[in-house]
Protein backbone atom coordinates (compact mmCIF):
# COMPACT_ATOMS: atom_id res chain seq x y z
CA UNK A 1 0.00 0.00 0.00
CA UNK A 2 1.14 3.35 -0.68
CA UNK A 3 -0.07 5.97 1.63
CA UNK A 4 -0.13 9.58 0.97
CA UNK A 5 -0.76 11.21 4.31
CA UNK A 6 -0.44 15.01 5.16
CA UNK A 7 -0.67 15.96 9.14
CA UNK A 8 -0.71 19.53 9.87
CA UNK A 9 -0.79 21.12 13.72
CA UNK A 10 -2.45 23.68 14.85
CA UNK A 11 -1.78 23.06 18.72
CA UNK A 12 1.18 23.83 20.60
CA UNK A 13 0.63 20.37 22.64
CA UNK A 14 3.45 17.76 22.02
CA UNK A 15 1.39 15.09 19.44
CA UNK A 16 2.33 11.99 18.13
CA UNK A 17 5.19 11.73 14.76
CA UNK A 18 3.90 11.38 12.03
CA UNK A 19 5.59 7.80 11.59
CA UNK A 20 3.23 6.59 14.58
CA UNK A 21 0.59 8.62 12.71
CA UNK A 22 1.05 6.91 9.57
CA UNK A 23 1.38 3.29 11.12
CA UNK A 24 -2.02 3.77 12.81
CA UNK A 25 -3.72 4.89 9.18
CA UNK A 26 -1.82 1.53 7.85
CA UNK A 27 -3.32 -0.60 10.50
CA UNK A 28 -6.55 0.32 10.68
CA UNK A 29 -6.61 0.86 6.60
CA UNK A 30 -5.39 -3.00 6.56
CA UNK A 31 -7.91 -4.37 8.78
CA UNK A 32 -10.75 -2.73 6.94
CA UNK A 33 -13.36 -5.09 5.55
CA UNK A 34 -14.26 -2.99 2.85
CA UNK A 35 -12.71 -2.14 -0.69
CA UNK A 36 -9.61 -0.03 -0.04
CA UNK A 37 -7.67 1.86 -2.39
CA UNK A 38 -4.54 1.05 -3.63
CA UNK A 39 -3.10 4.51 -2.89
CA UNK A 40 -5.06 5.85 -0.28
CA UNK A 41 -4.74 9.38 0.78
CA UNK A 42 -6.43 11.22 3.91
CA UNK A 43 -5.43 14.63 5.90
CA UNK A 44 -4.82 15.06 9.32
CA UNK A 45 -5.72 18.01 11.09
CA UNK A 46 -4.37 18.04 14.99
CA UNK A 47 -5.37 21.39 16.70
CA UNK A 48 -6.74 22.79 19.32
CA UNK A 49 -10.22 23.17 21.68
CA UNK A 50 -11.56 26.36 20.32
CA UNK A 51 -10.48 25.38 15.96
CA UNK A 52 -12.18 21.74 17.36
CA UNK A 53 -14.75 23.06 18.91
CA UNK A 54 -15.50 25.37 15.74
CA UNK A 55 -15.71 22.63 13.44
CA UNK A 56 -17.79 21.07 15.64
CA UNK A 57 -20.53 23.28 15.65
CA UNK A 58 -20.16 24.00 11.99
CA UNK A 59 -20.00 20.79 10.42
CA UNK A 60 -22.25 18.83 12.87
CA UNK A 61 -24.00 22.04 14.84
CA UNK A 62 -22.97 20.40 18.32
CA UNK A 63 -21.38 22.88 21.26
CA UNK A 64 -17.82 22.41 22.48
CA UNK A 65 -14.91 20.36 20.89
CA UNK A 66 -14.60 16.62 20.49
CA UNK A 67 -12.06 14.65 20.01
CA UNK A 68 -12.12 13.64 16.40
CA UNK A 69 -14.06 14.52 13.75
CA UNK A 70 -13.97 12.87 10.66
CA UNK A 71 -14.90 13.66 6.80
CA UNK A 72 -15.49 11.39 4.08
CA UNK A 73 -14.52 12.42 0.34
CA UNK A 74 -17.11 10.77 -2.18
CA UNK A 75 -14.60 11.38 -5.53
CA UNK A 76 -16.28 10.22 -8.94
CA UNK A 77 -15.21 7.14 -9.85
CA UNK A 78 -14.24 7.80 -13.15
CA UNK A 79 -11.32 9.88 -11.27
CA UNK A 80 -9.61 6.77 -9.24
CA UNK A 81 -8.68 8.65 -6.69
CA UNK A 82 -7.71 6.84 -3.63
CA UNK A 83 -9.02 10.50 -1.18
CA UNK A 84 -10.49 8.71 1.98
CA UNK A 85 -10.93 12.07 3.16
CA UNK A 86 -10.27 14.58 6.05
CA UNK A 87 -9.70 13.93 9.95
CA UNK A 88 -9.61 16.64 12.91
CA UNK A 89 -7.78 15.62 16.49
CA UNK A 90 -8.78 17.86 19.63
CA UNK A 91 -4.90 17.09 21.21
CA UNK A 92 -5.91 18.67 24.21
CA UNK A 93 -9.65 17.30 24.78
CA UNK A 94 -6.88 13.63 23.32
CA UNK A 95 -4.80 13.86 26.35
CA UNK A 96 -7.73 14.85 28.85
CA UNK A 97 -9.37 11.28 28.32
CA UNK A 98 -6.70 9.39 28.41
CA UNK A 99 -5.94 11.17 32.05
CA UNK A 100 -9.36 10.91 32.62
CA UNK A 101 -9.79 7.31 31.69
CA UNK A 102 -6.74 6.21 32.91
CA UNK A 103 -5.20 5.23 29.50
CA UNK A 104 -1.72 5.76 27.96
CA UNK A 105 -1.88 8.96 25.70
CA UNK A 106 0.03 6.75 22.83
CA UNK A 107 -2.79 4.28 22.68
CA UNK A 108 -6.25 6.66 23.24
CA UNK A 109 -4.16 8.39 20.06
CA UNK A 110 -3.80 5.18 18.45
CA UNK A 111 -7.54 4.62 18.76
CA UNK A 112 -8.77 7.98 17.98
CA UNK A 113 -6.80 8.06 14.67
CA UNK A 114 -8.10 4.18 13.85
CA UNK A 115 -11.30 5.27 15.13
CA UNK A 116 -11.66 8.46 12.39
CA UNK A 117 -9.89 6.29 9.34
CA UNK A 118 -12.30 3.28 9.55
CA UNK A 119 -15.38 6.42 9.93
CA UNK A 120 -13.57 7.16 6.47
CA UNK A 121 -14.27 4.03 5.49
CA UNK A 122 -17.41 3.72 5.92
CA UNK A 123 -17.78 2.78 9.16
CA UNK A 124 -20.35 3.92 11.90
CA UNK A 125 -21.67 3.45 15.35
CA UNK A 126 -25.26 4.46 14.94
CA UNK A 127 -27.21 1.30 15.97
CA UNK A 128 -26.08 -1.37 18.31
CA UNK A 129 -24.99 -3.85 15.45
CA UNK A 130 -22.97 -0.91 13.68
CA UNK A 131 -21.30 -0.20 16.91
CA UNK A 132 -20.28 -3.55 18.03
CA UNK A 133 -18.62 -4.57 14.43
CA UNK A 134 -16.66 -0.93 14.31
CA UNK A 135 -15.45 -1.67 17.69
CA UNK A 136 -14.75 -4.98 16.81
CA UNK A 137 -12.38 -4.23 14.30
CA UNK A 138 -11.09 -1.21 16.21
CA UNK A 139 -10.19 -3.65 19.41
CA UNK A 140 -8.29 -6.14 16.75
CA UNK A 141 -6.47 -3.32 15.04
CA UNK A 142 -5.17 -2.05 18.12
CA UNK A 143 -4.30 -5.76 19.68
CA UNK A 144 -2.18 -6.24 16.70
CA UNK A 145 0.13 -3.19 17.56
CA UNK A 146 0.15 -4.52 21.27
CA UNK A 147 -2.45 -1.89 22.45
CA UNK A 148 -4.90 -3.01 25.07
CA UNK A 149 -8.86 -2.80 23.96
CA UNK A 150 -10.05 0.55 24.59
CA UNK A 151 -13.60 0.12 26.09
CA UNK A 152 -12.24 -1.49 28.82
CA UNK A 153 -12.24 1.54 30.73
CA UNK A 154 -11.40 1.34 34.33
CA UNK A 155 -13.20 2.83 37.03
CA UNK A 156 -12.16 6.52 37.96
CA UNK A 157 -9.19 6.83 40.75
CA UNK A 158 -11.91 8.24 43.01
CA UNK A 159 -14.26 4.91 43.49
CA UNK A 160 -11.63 2.30 43.25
Amino acid sequence: MNLLMTVERTTLMQTPEDDAIQLWVTQAVAAANRSVPSSPELSIRITDMDEAAQFNETYRDKTGATNVLSFPATPPPETDSGLLGDLVICAPLVIKEAKTQDKQATAHWAHLVMHGVFHLLGYDHQTAAEAEAMEMLEIDALASLGYANPYDIPAPLESR
